[in-house]
């Protein structure tokens, strides 16, 4: 079979040539060939001859016109649900390998007869006019921080005009996570974009039943930069295309870069951060000409930027405890019974009293957990030794596992009441005088199997040099003549058998 490369040689060769054989050979075919597609006139893909008949009978005719009702009231079933309905109702009828052939028939009904499917508009984007956020998840990334899983989202930035990117490291889908990472794109950038275009992510938009778009929150931060906000449809995320597709190219650029970085171990939060910068940079760097384009149609930056925080008034219970976010946090006793501001971050929260901050605390992440710091109830705890036993945070006044070992080897040989006196005491020396010489304390004296009680405990942290020291830990050298031993004794196997 020639080529119509080849006949369109033939075609030229034939007015140089003197004779057909010699344009024949020049062209790669044989002189028979040339003079029938001279004779035809036509290339060899204007010849050939469509193929538009069955090689074998369709195992579907007849019940076809009971499959095609089916169809037209329900188009989304697939053909294997229809196939195996057909074979429960004629058993025997139809094996396995036609399902292909029920496939390819439906198949071509719905590009003929079917109901027309949804089209996509593509959309003009001009320059400095639309920006484009959303929220990926990182976990199926594998990353890992000093070897502990991180647990991660990505907040991601887009310029729909020019394509540039850049995200922010946070936790969960909170206005606060929003606010920072929406700010970091904007001061990144140094310029503001007309409007910006989330998905009704609840951080940002308010329910149905509301009658106000945007929460105050999220209203109150696009006014602070003059910015329009948008929101796509519920469950229309092609709307967000932008953003959507961002994601899927970031995602593919990080897994690569994991690849030939050879290790998804980082020794902290910040080489990590500056991985995921690295990439943004890589992935801008050949967009400098439509930034510049979008970059001289956006309005400056306002002179400050906003606090990335929700800002809370609670009063703090008799407990000690405020509940932030469905989880429980512990104050300092003394704010018991006053009114104190929580200022609310991605990350932390401060607790504000009298226009001062007090104190900074780690947030944490999900709902119905709790972080009880002892220091702030230690005092009292002391006083009510009774009430420990029964806690509803015990668990949170173990600071290591030392500490747990001491209340458990306490409980062993004194009775409840004095057992939680004990460590209680050991407790208020390591919130008055330190946790790390209470624990190193702790673990000299397991070591020499020394009886622990409040008095020993002080005794050493005032009279004993205490300095943590990082263990040794001497790895043994493998034993290599093992496995050649292993390896004689299989070749001797080999050699009976």
């Amino acid at each position: 079979m020639i080529t119509d490369q080849q006949y369109r040689r033939l075609r030229e060769l034939i007015q140089k040539e003197n004779t057909l054989q010699q344009a024949a050979d020049k062209a790669a075919m044989d002189e028979k060939t040339a003079r029938k597609y001279l004779r035809v006139g036509k290339a060899p893909s204007q010849c050939r001859v469509e193929h538009a008949w069955r090689t074998r009978k369709d195992p579907f005719e007849e019940t076809w016109e009971t499959i095609r009702p089916m169809l037209e009231l329900n188009p989304g079933l697939e053909a294997k649900t229809i196939f195996e309905a057909l074979q429960r109702e004629q058993p025997g009828t139809y094996e396995e390998g036609q399902l292909r052939t029920l496939q390819r028939r439906m198949k071509v009904w719905r590009a003929t007869e079917g109901p027309g499917q949804e089209v996509m508009f593509a959309q003009i984007h001009y320059p400095g006019q639309i920006s484009a956020s959303d929220f990926t998840e990182m976990s199926s990334m594998g990353i890992t921080i000093a070897k502990t899983t991180f647990k991660h989202l990505i907040y991601h930035f887009v310029l729909t005009y020019s394509n540039w990117e850049t995200g922010t490291i946070c936790f969960s889908e909170s206005y606060e996570s929003l606010s920072e990472g929406l700010q970091n794109a904007f001061w990144e950038l140094g310029f503001v974009p007309a409007r910006h275009r989330t998905d009704c992510l609840t951080a940002a938009v308010n329910q149905a039943c509301n009658p106000e778009v945007f929460t105050r929150h999220y209203a109150a931060l696009l006014n602070h930069y003059g910015v329009k906000g948008e929101k796509i449809q519920p469950g229309e995320p092609h709307e967000n295309g932008d953003s959507e597709q961002s994601h899927h190219r970031f995602k593919k650029a990080v897994e690569q870069s994991l690849m030939l970085r050879g290790s998804r171990n980082f020794e902290n939060r910040s080489e990590y951060e500056e991985f995921i910068k690295k990439i943004f940079r890589q992935k801008n760097a050949g967009r400098h000409r439509k930034v510049q384009e979008e970059l001289s149609c956006m309005r400056i930056l306002p002179a400050t930027r906003l606090d990335d925080c929700k800002r809370e008034k609670m009063k703090v219970g008799p407990s000690s405890t405020i509940n932030v976010k469905h989880n429980t946090y512990s104050v300092n006793s003394r704010l018991i019974g006053e009114q104190i501001e929580v200022r609310i971050y991605a990350d932390h929260l401060e607790i504000w009293y009298g226009q001062n901050k007090q104190e900074t605390i780690p947030r944490l992440r999900g709902e119905s957990k709790h972080r009880i710091n002892y220091r702030h109830i230690i005092s009292w705890l002391v006083r009510k030794p009774g009430a420990f036993e029964n806690y509803r945070y015990r668990d949170d006044l173990f600071p290591s596992s030392y500490f747990r070992i001491a209340y458990d080897s306490l409980k062993e040989k004194h009775c409840q009441q004095v057992a939680s006196k004990e460590y209680l005491r050991i407790l208020y020396l390591a919130a008055t005088e330190s946790e790390t010489k209470v624990e190193c304390v702790l673990k000299d004296l397991f070591s020499e199997r020394k009886e622990i009680n409040a008095v020993t405990v002080e005794s050493l942290i005032k009279t004993k040099d205490i300095r943590p020291t990082i263990p040794d830990i001497q790895i043994k050298a493998i034993d290599l003549s093992i496995y050649n031993a292993l390896c004689e004794v299989r070749e001797e196997v080999y050699s009976y058998a």
